[in-house]
């Protein structure tokens, strides 16, 4: 659904050469133009106007000097920095762009009627008067010379297997008489054909194609070679066929002309001759030949050259260029170029760099270039008012295709448009919610202007057509209907275009208005002259500017409304001028965080924001309203919402891949190329083309543009809309509730209303979730304020279906009943109960409004909802056997199960009956409540319930604390309780219920001394059974290492000062025991007991910290070595793989080569362990073993191990210190101190060496790190020791605030 669109035309008429222009040739490599007469051959640059070199073709004879001469053909040959031309008299000449000189390669007695070099450059083909080929190598050795009449078909004849005969087969839509038609006789050639052979090569070179006049018939033939010169196949014979030829450069078909009785056509053969396709040009009979046809070099164009056979009114013969493309096997007339008089082509050609720049030269020497852009004319609408239309230039035609309404492929359109001649160009009206409104350019210099129409009464028209409104007359430039392009319709009379400056590189831009004597004729308003050559122009109704961009990429802002027209550059915020680098061919104008700027789509796929390139795989871009959409050549859909980015936030998200529930990207098909956006809608329209089809694919949503739309409507409280788009489109209908949780509660009456659907009601309702949709599936922009829950601690599903439940019983129960019954079921915890009630209700008491939903009905819903099963289950927890039975008679139970059991229940005393129920429904804690009702005679089987199901704690609160059965039940949950090990909580029951001896033993067996003395104590036992209880409570907390304890029973309670001072002792309470010592007199143990266990302490604290220190010392050694070891193995990877080697990381201090090969993958199994295995798991893996692959963390553990065991000594040691200082063991005292101070300051000195800084923040990329953790590192900017690696331990901190040293030691 392109158009092509004038970018610019170059015309130069310095040239002046002798005689007339005959053949016609651009240089690949300098783009200046090689143009032969029947006197010279010239070199001329149209750029610069001059001419670069030439030579006399008549000095040295090659052409007679009376002007009789004829080039037949020429060549520029870009590898030997030559041009190859022929001659009609035979001779074959070099031109030499260098030293301007000719050379004759060779001459052909019979004379040459055409030459045609191959693609590659390696072959050339004459045609001599003789009728033969020549083929020739680029060193002009002949290969081979063959005859162009051959009788033979050539290698690709057809195989006639012989079945059947002509009368008996099928001939299609041409009928039974076909097997009666006779052959006729072809008709010789038209009377104006030149009749000289016309050769064209395939786009490989492979093969080459020769039209010619057959000796026999008289009518043209075309014949196929390979390029060996071996005949391939011969054309059926075609009445009519005239002299034009040409290979599409794709080699599917080969283009000609062919004259019918009733009309005139382009015809299309393939390589075996026969005929595929065609289509009609746009003239009557005998009016127009077709002298030429031509491809452009990707085959995308067909030129076509036409002249018409009489002279018109003004006596001037007319000659015709046109461009034509095709689509969906529809071919459009793009561009009609109609010259007169002298200005009429003799010669034109496509550039063989680009592929659509064309090349004219003309009788009077003038040479033009003209320079096409493909383009999409769609309506710049940003409203509901706008179509979405976009308009296709197809000859006299412009179809019309209105997207909002309907989507059609093309060539199929909403409307056609019809003028008096071919179209050039079509814009639309830049006005808001006028945008609709087309302007259309002819060939003849005229501007039509269409608009709506009036509606027919009594019908509403979706897509209504436009009418003609006015038709203005243009007065172009240098007479030329293409002097003017780059039209835009600004206002309603009001047109701006752009025209050719008086110098080659300037243009005029033209403010058209019309006049007042003549208001069917546009005037030039106001006119301004720029340097450089305008390519592009584009416009913003937002903003009202106006931005135009120069072949060099050159951007300027025109001031155009104002009288005189004012160019200025275009600037940036700090007033620096802003271009492209390169000259781009789709330009539009978009805001970026409030910053206009203007986008650029290039040739090669960048686009570009100014200067700033922001990506390079763009095949397609359109800006509607505040989104940016583009495809890529990655074939995915990108929309970005502009307001919420700036420039350098739109170049990361372009760059980037998208994530799960990235919004903004879509997968589209291959090769999809945006058409157009429908404003204020969800619908993209993309076109794919597939081999010959081109598909429309205008139902896709992109879901950017779907959720920015949903959440416009949910701001304007538009439930129905935004319900409706969401079902369509498969979004979840939690976003409605999710989106703004306060004003959808608001405004809950609204919603229904809206709806006005049990369906869609019951839809939403069942569709709830706790998740909240705004943080999962439809993250919020970032520019968009997250909206907090409404009510805090609630579930969100409660809260919206009790909301719902409340309005709509407000509103309407009896409408409403589905939906009511619907938010019942749909909570966290269906109230399932209350469901059936309201069942219930409506059978016991029907409702008599019109409509209302029976109790049948409502049942069957609710089966819908629930399963069967679970609904009987819930029917009987009402105890209603109603109920039951009208719940069980809609499922597909059998009666002979459920009706004994019913009768059964029905049978039994009611409280009974609903403990009976109760625990069928396993509902122990009701089925226990209703069971404690029932009567005395039931306790024994309450007791066994309770033991069953462990209600211990429920079944107290249902008996007073006094009672006999609050004492058996405390009895039978004591014994529950020491059976799980909690003895002591199983003895304070025991105690509070009266049973004193059974509570002593409960205390005793834990160990819970304390309590176990008061019961004893309230018992009352006897002083020696207290001695003895005292005693076994102390043995048994020695055995704990509770010595303190155990010392204070032997000493109050079991009256041995001994023991306990001796139980003090072995726990190292020397303070205490010194007490105890003097309390009761006993010096004798500090002789005997105390000093010597000093002494001993001395020894056992001084070897073990030896023992420490020497181990700390290997560790930290060891630890060195394995990180020398590390760096090296990073250094020399380093040097292999140079200094960006990503495995470089591994080699880390804080990470390990093994670690990431062997571990990480082991890391799935193991999380799957118990938690007993992983530890284990943990410290294997971490093992002191030397090469094992985490050796430098097993290190770093055990170094801090010992480092926090021997931080904890400075309490015992400063007691210890104490005691010896008290009994004079100074220098075992000292020597324990400076030991015990020598270890903290190693241990203290070596820190920074086993924890270097920086050691635990390069751990963020650590081997057990993940790409989420990572980010989150970064975007939160938390230090990183809190992302840390939990394997790495942090250095063990020293308590220095605990005073442990003596002063009074040295």
């Amino acid at each position: 659904m392109r158009n092509l669109k004038l970018l610019k035309s170059l015309r130069s008429s310095e040239l002046q050469g002798p005689g007339t222009p005959q053949c016609f040739s651009v240089r690949s490599d300098t783009g200046s133009l090689l143009i032969a007469s029947q006197f010279s051959v010239t070199e001329y640059n149209p750029q610069s106007g001059e001419v670069v070199s030439e030579a006399s073709l008549t000095a040295d004879g090659y052409l007679p000097e009376d002007g009789s001469g004829v080039v037949v053909g020429l060549q520029d040959l870009a590898e030997l920095q030559s041009a190859c031309l022929a001659t009609a008299g035979g001779d074959v000449v070099l031109f030499n762009l260098n030293t301007s000189q000719l050379e004759c390669v060779g001459s052909v007695d019979s004379g040459l009627t055409s030459m045609s070099w191959s693609p590659d450059e390696e072959l050339v083909i004459l045609t001599t008067g003789q009728e033969t080929i020549i083929m020739m190598t680029k060193d002009f050795e002949p290969v081979t010379e063959v005859g162009i009449h051959q009788d033979d078909f050539g290698e690709g004849k057809f195989i006639t297997v012989g079945w059947g005969k002509k009368e008996t087969q099928f001939h299609g839509s041409e009928g039974k008489q076909a097997a009666q038609k006779k052959i006729q006789d072809v008709q010789p050639a038209v009377a104006w054909d030149d009749r000289r052979p016309r050769v064209t090569w395939r786009g490989d070179g492979q093969l080459f194609a020769v039209s010619a006049i057959c000796t026999q018939t008289g009518a043209r033939k075309v014949r196929v070679w390979n390029r060996e010169g071996v005949l391939q196949a011969t054309s059926e014979p075609i009445n009519g066929l005239e002299q034009a030829l040409c290979w599409k450069p794709s080699g599917s078909l080969i283009a000609s002309s062919q004259h019918h009785p009733n009309k005139h056509s382009v015809v299309f053969m393939e390589k075996n001759g026969l005929l595929h396709g065609d289509f009609t040009l746009p003239f009557s009979k005998d009016q127009v030949k077709v002298k030429e046809l031509l491809w452009n070099n990707d085959s995308s164009v067909l030129a076509v050259w036409l002249e018409d056979l009489a002279a018109g009114v003004d006596r001037e013969v007319k000659n015709y260029i046109q461009l034509w493309t095709v689509g969906n096997y529809h071919w459009y007339l793009k561009q009609s170029l109609d010259f007169d008089g002298d200005k009429a082509p003799v010669y034109f050609c496509w550039d063989p760099e680009r592929p659509l720049r064309l090349h004219m030269v003309a009788q009077n020497w003038t040479t033009v270039t003209y320079d096409w852009g493909w383009t999409t004319e769609r309506s710049p609408g940003l409203d509901n008012t706008d179509d979405a239309s976009v308009a296709v230039i197809d000859g006299e035609k412009v179809l019309v295709t209105t997207f909002r309404q309907s989507g059609v492929p093309p060539p199929m359109c909403s409307f056609e448009l019809q003028l008096e001649s071919p179209v050039n160009q079509v814009t639309f009206l830049c006005q808001p919610t006028r945008t609709n409104q087309i302007a259309v350019f002819t060939s003849s210099g005229r501007i039509s202007v269409f608009g709506k129409g009036k509606t027919a009464d009594g019908f509403r028209i979706l897509s209504r057509p436009l009418v003609l409104q006015k038709t203005f007359r243009v007065t172009a430039p240098q007479d030329d209907a293409l002097a003017l392009r780059q039209l835009l319709w600004l206002q309603e009379e009001l047109f701006f275009a752009v025209a050719p400056g008086i110098l080659p590189n300037t243009s005029v831009l033209l403010m058209l208005h019309p006049g007042q004597d003549a208001p069917d004729t546009l005037a030039v308003r106001s006119q301004l002259e720029v340097d450089g050559v305008v390519i592009s122009t584009v416009y913003s109704s937002q903003t009202g500017t106006m931005a135009l961009q120069l072949e060099d990429g050159q951007v300027k802002r025109l001031l155009w409304d104002s009288p005189e027209l004012s160019v200025e550059e275009w600037l940036d915020s700090s007033g620096v001028s802003i271009n492209f680098p390169v000259p781009c061919i789709q330009t539009a104008l978009c805001c970026i965080s409030g910053t206009e700027y203007l986008l650029g789509l290039t040739d090669r796929s960048h686009l570009y924001a100014g200067d700033t390139e922001l990506a390079s795989n763009v095949s397609s871009f359109a800006v509607c309203d505040d989104f940016l959409l583009i495809t890529t050549h990655s074939h995915t859909c990108r929309c970005l919402q502009l307001s919420t980015l700036t420039l350098k936030g739109l170049q990361v998200a372009l760059s980037s891949d998208g994530g799960q529930n990235d919004e903004t990207l879509r997968r589209v098909e291959r090769g999809s190329r945006l058409v157009t956006v429908v404003p204020q809608d969800t619908r993209v329209i993309l076109q794919v083309k597939l081999q010959n089809l081109e598909l429309l694919h205008s139902t896709m949503h992109h879901r950017a543009l779907v959720l920015a739309q949903l959440r416009k409507w949910l701001d304007g409280l538009r439930f129905r809309d935004a319900f409706e788009c969401m079902r369509k489109l498969r979004i979840n209908l939690n976003l409605i509730y999710d989106h703004n949780p306060k004003i959808f509660l608001e405004n809950i009456e609204t919603f229904i209303t809206q709806l006005n659907s049990i369906n869609h009601i019951n839809l939403f309702l069942t569709e709830l979730k706790e998740e909240d949709t705004t943080c999962t599936m439809y993250p919020r922009p970032e520019s968009c304020p997250s909206q907090t829950q409404s009510v805090s601690g609630l579930k969100k599903v409660d809260v919206v279906c009790d909301a719902l439940r409340k309005a709509m019983e407000s509103m309407d129960p009896n409408k409403f009943c589905l939906s009511i019954l619907t938010a019942h079921v749909k909570k966290t915890v269906p109230a399932l109960e209350t469901a059936l009630q309201k069942v219930h209700e409506l059978r016991e008491n029907p409702p008599e409004a019109p409509g209302a939903v029976s109790a049948e009905e409502a049942l069957k819903y609710l089966l819908f909802l629930v399963n069967v099963n679970d609904l009987y289950e819930h029917s009987l927890g009402t105890y209603d056997f109603e109920l039951v039975l009208m719940v069980a008679e809609r499922s597909q139970k059998d009666p002979k199960e459920y009706l004994p059991f019913l009768n059964m229940l029905k049978s039994l005393e009611p409280n009974y009956q609903r403990y009976a129920i109760d625990k069928h429904l396993k509902r122990y804690r009701k089925a226990l409540v209703h069971l404690s009702k029932s009567g005395e005679e039931h306790f024994i089987e309450l007791v066994q319930l309770v033991k069953e199901q462990k209600l211990y704690s429920d079944a107290l609160r249902l008996y007073p604390a006094g009672s006999p059965q609050y004492k058996l039940l405390s009895c039978a949950y004591a014994e529950h309780l020491v059976e799980q090990q909690q003895a002591e909580q199983a003895g304070l029951l025991l105690w509070r219920c009266g049973e004193p001896a059974r509570a002593l033993q409960a205390f005793t067996s834990c160990s819970s001394w304390r309590n176990a003395i008061c019961v004893a104590q309230q018992i009352p036992l006897p002083p020696d059974q207290l001695a003895l209880l005292a005693r076994d409570l102390a043995e048994r907390l020695n055995e704990q290492r509770r010595y303190s304890e155990a010392a204070l029973l032997l000493d109050q309670y079991a009256k041995d000062c001994e023991e306990a001072i001796l139980a003090l002792i072995t726990g190292a309470f020397w303070e205490e025991a010194l007490r105890l010592i003097y309390m009761h007199n006993r010096q004798d143990i500090s002789e005997t007991n105390l000093k010597p266990a000093l002494l001993e302490a001395v020894s056992t604290q001084t070897g073990f910290l030896e023992a420490q220190i020497a181990t700390f010392t290997r560790h930290r050694s060891r630890l060195a070595v394995v990180r020398e070891q590390k760096e090296k193995a990073r250094l020399e990877m380093l040097d292999e793989e140079g200094p960006d080697c990503p495995d470089a990381e591994l080699y880390s201090e804080a990470s390990s080569v093994m670690t990431a090969s062997k571990y990480s993958q082991s890391n799935s199994r193991i999380s799957s362990r118990s938690s007993k295995n992983r530890r284990k798991a943990e410290r294997k893996k971490l093992s002191l073993k030397e090469g094992s692959p985490m050796e430098d963390r097993a290190l770093m553990h055990a170094l801090s191990e010992i480092i926090t065991t021997i931080d904890k000594m400075r309490e015992e040691i400063h007691s210890l210190l104490k005691a010896l200082v008290l009994f004079q063991f100074e220098k075992q005292a000292e020597k324990l101190q400076q030991a015990y101070e020598g270890t903290l300051q190693t241990m203290e000195g070596a820190l920074p060496e086993v924890w270097p800084e920086g050691l635990l923040s390069s751990n963020v990329t650590g081997p057990n790190s993940t790409a989420n953790s990572i980010m989150a590192s970064f975007q939160q900017q938390k230090p990183a020791a809190s992302q840390q690696d939990p394997e790495i331990p942090t250095a063990p901190k020293l308590r220095n605030g605990v005073k442990w040293k003596l002063t009074i030691l040295k």
